[in-house]
């Protein structure tokens, strides 16, 4: 490191030393005008280290040299260097942070204040201590940034304190500052580079701070714990000692006591992981100097393949003394001495069971600790105990672990695993997530019934999209290139294109249904008191019943998951035995059992709310359940798709086809129909979404196969969350003769000027007077038939480009007949009705 490099890095920007200590006197007024602008989001957190983490994969990336020359500046052996910076990207993977998060704190955006049981108005979250001081080590470069990082993913303002002899720290936030194009991560680090001797600084760090977390010796610690001021959390990640433990069948296996040796030359011994002593289960003096014996060839052999780092004049003069004394107490006969020529390694046989550490750089203990001691011997030291690496038969393993845990372990693992680690993993047996967070709550009353998460009522989070091509629906095989994380798989009804399976994680479906409960929720389902059924057809993967049978059993609610049945009578009865009050399914089969049930539901007008999704569902269909069945809400149960998920709700205050977008989600575009450029404000466009959160097989920017405009304004219910409006499929959009037309034109002239309140079906052919003919299928509840000139003079009418295409131009024939509810075409697998059926030999 060159001496004219600036060593602070303070919120965006290397600065001087003068300028850091000006800016430490203004570090209240500074945090105070970060921690009033909105909460940070995890997912911006994330992105920015997945961006990080693939370019430190690269050895040839701008970051990834930047990095490696500051370790080579601090005089860190190359092969060290690689690994601290592998360790990097493994431990910023997107995969590896999620888990971390869900693990740790129960989900992706932990700080949301949202039910955790939906029949209660209380809403709990994790929220950010504030400013969160990070004392780091100077013996592990990574370890201070992780830690960090882990303050960014709990949302707080982080000031780092690192040794004065590398910029390591800094240079790797800066790179993750960069990364975000948000600035949000800039204004919440700050990383600065004193000795612990400049404890004027530190002081002035911790005066401001909420917690400390900090590591270092005893002594290290206890000065930290000085500075830090009353009510100030600390969060002492202090020295670790570790240990391996054989039995009998286990220390004569070469393949456990080549695991040790790995352990132990990993970073020489410098994890609180590392095995400091071996135990083996014996009494047996001689067991015990044979072990070592053995032990010191195999430790050899192990260090043979490496290019160990030497320790410095400290460390060398502690491995010295400990050496010596050791080899002294052997005209005792309480020690053997085992070492390299080149002093490379230690072994050092010890009679006395006590917990001792080492003075580290290959250098181990070997003691013997019958299992019948071990509470005995280890727990005074319970404070320091961390991880214990067993090698025993399987029973043995079990009783030992037990053992070792009671005396104060935190961690068991295998000989060869003591270094390991997994996502989301405790360390030092806590989580860190939580100690640099605090979790809140807000109790409320029936005025927030309808509210799941408190966070809508006060502002929304938009994310940005990906820089991406958008990904049209029938290109959606493209977004399935890697499905190593998919873990459930759902077929699509095949409505809107060939059928596909869309892939989830099972983190992926349970948050998903968690936003789909929060939606219905807004959308008036009370789960204290409503009784629901689900009529959403089910079987060949469908996803529709499957959905909302997770989103009632999330929202705890009592629920009849009887699915659509063909027997539609059947169905009322069961409505009416068991007092259901609110139906979930797609509208026109909800209209078959309520038209074919009708004088058991009429009697009953019991049912209250008719939750619905899938179709569109006609303002004179709605009526007509109101006036005759005493239906009072009738509402869109969620607007989604199965390769999409859960979009938009609907709130007591949306108009037909109104939603918020679930922005916690989904980001939304609304993009012309022929430009990949947002639409201007109320114009329509292609819906294009984002998932933010999607695990098991990533959508971006994907196009639903939907048109919408943006609803501008404040909505009644009070929520912030983005408002758009559905107005309707592509596939609503056909050519007949030279014109394009809309089915849901065609479907509104049916309601309005004909009254007619059932499916209607759109069929296209060849053939006719004019060569094409458009036939307006219309499901007969009457039981005979209307005039159809008239019906078809109302169409005409009532549709001026319609008129064109059949009076005009005389390119297409107008039909219009009344059908049965069977007669209508419908997809096999959804049972969804096909509106448009293209009959004509070139769409075949």
């Amino acid at each position: 490191m060159t001496t004219d490099q600036p060593t602070h890095y303070w919120q965006g920007e290397f600065v001087s030393e003068a300028e850091a200590d000006r800016r430490l006197d203004e570090l209240d007024t500074r945090l105070r005008a970060v921690l009033a602008e909105p909460r940070l989001s995890p997912l911006t957190v994330l992105a920015a280290c997945d961006r990080l983490s693939a370019a430190l994969r690269d050895p040839s990336s701008t970051q990834a040299k930047l990095l490696a020359q500051e370790l080579t500046h601090s005089r860190i052996p190359g092969a060290e260097a690689e690994r601290t910076l592998h360790d990097v990207a493994e431990a910023l993977e997107r995969e590896a942070l999620e888990s971390k998060l869900m693990r740790e704190l129960g989900g992706i955006d932990p700080g949301r204040l949202a039910r955790f049981d939906f029949r209660r108005q209380i809403f709990e979250g994790w929220l950010p201590v504030g400013l969160l001081v990070h004392v780091t080590p100077g013996n592990a470069p990574a370890a201070g940034a992780l830690s960090v990082i882990e303050g960014l993913l709990a949302g707080n303002v982080n000031a780092a304190k690192t040794s004065g002899g590398s910029r390591f720290t800094q240079l790797l936030l800066a790179e993750l500052a960069t990364l975000d194009p948000t600035g949000a991560i800039a204004a919440r680090v700050i990383a600065l580079a004193f000795p612990s001797t400049r404890t004027s600084w530190l002081a002035r760090l911790c005066a401001q701070a909420d917690a400390v977390a900090a590591w270092g010796g005893e002594e290290a610690l206890a000065g930290v714990a000085a500075l830090v001021p009353a009510g100030c959390r600390l969060v002492d990640w202090g020295p670790k000692l570790s240990f391996a433990y054989l039995t009998a069948d286990a220390w004569t296996e070469p393949a456990a006591l080549r695991g040790i040796a790995a352990d132990i030359c990993r970073l020489d011994q410098q994890a609180c992981s590392s095995p400091q002593v071996v135990y083996l289960d014996t009494e047996d003096e001689q067991q015990v100097f044979d072990f070592a014996e053995c032990f010191a060839a195999v430790l050899a052999e192990a260090v043979a393949e490496l290019s160990p780092r030497e320790p410095d004049l400290l460390e060398s003069a502690e491995i010295s003394n400990t050496v010596l004394v050791a080899g002294l107490e052997q005209h005792l006969g309480l020690t053997r001495v085992h070492a390299a020529p080149d002093g490379s390694w230690h072994v050092l046989a010890d009679l006395r069971s006590a917990l001792r550490a080492s003075p580290l750089h290959r250098t181990v203990w070997v003691k013997p600790l019958p299992r019948t001691r071990i509470v005995e011997v280890l727990r005074p030291m319970r404070r320091y105990l961390q991880t214990v690496g067993i090698g025993a038969e399987r029973a043995d393993t079990a009783v030992l672990a037990a053992l070792v845990l009671t005396a104060g372990a935190q961690r068991v693992t295998v000989p060869g695993g003591m270094l390991g680690s997994y996502d989301g993993e405790p360390h030092d047996g806590v989580y860190a997530l939580q100690r640099y967070s605090r979790r809140v709550d807000v109790q409320l009353d029936e005025r927030f019934a309808g509210d799941a998460c408190l966070d809508d009522l006060v502002g929304v989070r938009e994310l940005a999209v990906p820089e991406v091509e958008v990904t049209a629906k029938t290109e959606f095989e493209l977004l399935q290139g890697d499905l190593s994380r998919a873990e459930v798989f759902f077929r699509s009804g095949g409505s809107s294109g060939a059928p596909k399976l869309s892939a989830f994680s099972w983190d992926d479906y349970h948050e998903h249904m968690r936003s789909g409960a929060e939606g219905l929720l807004a959308a008036g389902f009370d789960p204290r008191t409503d009784r629901a059924m689900n009529l959403f057809f089910g079987g060949l993967l469908y996803g529709g019943y499957n959905s909302f049978y997770s989103v009632l059993e999330t929202l705890q609610a009592v629920q009849f998951p009887m699915a659509a049945q063909e027997d539609h009578a059947l169905v009322a009865r069961a409505i009416v035995e068991h007092r259901v009050d609110t139906l979930f399914g797609m509208p026109n089969y909800l209209l078959r059992v309520f038209t074919e049930g009708a004088e058991e539901l009429r009697a009953y007008r019991g049912v209250r709310k008719v939750l619905f999704g899938g179709e569109h569902f006609p303002q004179s269909q709605q009526d007509w359940l109101r006036a005759e069945f005493g239906v009072e809400l009738i509402r869109s149960g969620a607007y989604g798709s199965v390769d999409a998920g859960p979009l938009g709700y609907q709130c007591a205050h949306a108009p037909a086809r109104v939603h918020h977008l679930f922005s916690g989600l989904q980001t939304l575009e609304i993009l012309d129909r022929d430009e990949d450029r947002p639409v201007a404000p109320g114009e329509a466009g292609r819906l294009v979404f984002t998932a933010h959160t999607r695990r098991g097989q990533r959508l971006d920017r994907y196009e639903i196969g939907d048109l919408g405009r943006w609803v501008e304004g404040e909505c009644g219910c009070g929520r912030r969350t983005p408002r758009f409006e559905l107005l309707g499929r592509f596939g609503d959009i056909f050519r007949s003769g030279s014109h394009f037309l809309n089915y849901r034109r065609i479907a509104a002239v049916a309601e309005q000027e004909l009254g007619h309140r059932g499916a209607l079906q759109i069929v296209l052919a060849e053939g006719g007077t004019t060569g094409e003919s458009l036939t307006v299928r219309l499901e007969d509840h009457s039981g005979g038939l209307l005039d159809e000139a008239a019906a078809v003079r109302a169409f005409l009418d009532g549709y001026p480009e319609l008129a064109a295409a059949v009076e005009r131009d005389r390119l297409v024939e107008l039909r219009v007949e009344w059908v049965p509810a069977q007669a209508l075409a419908r997809t096999v697998s959804s049972g969804k009705l096909r509106e448009v059926v293209d009959l004509r030999e070139r769409n075949l």
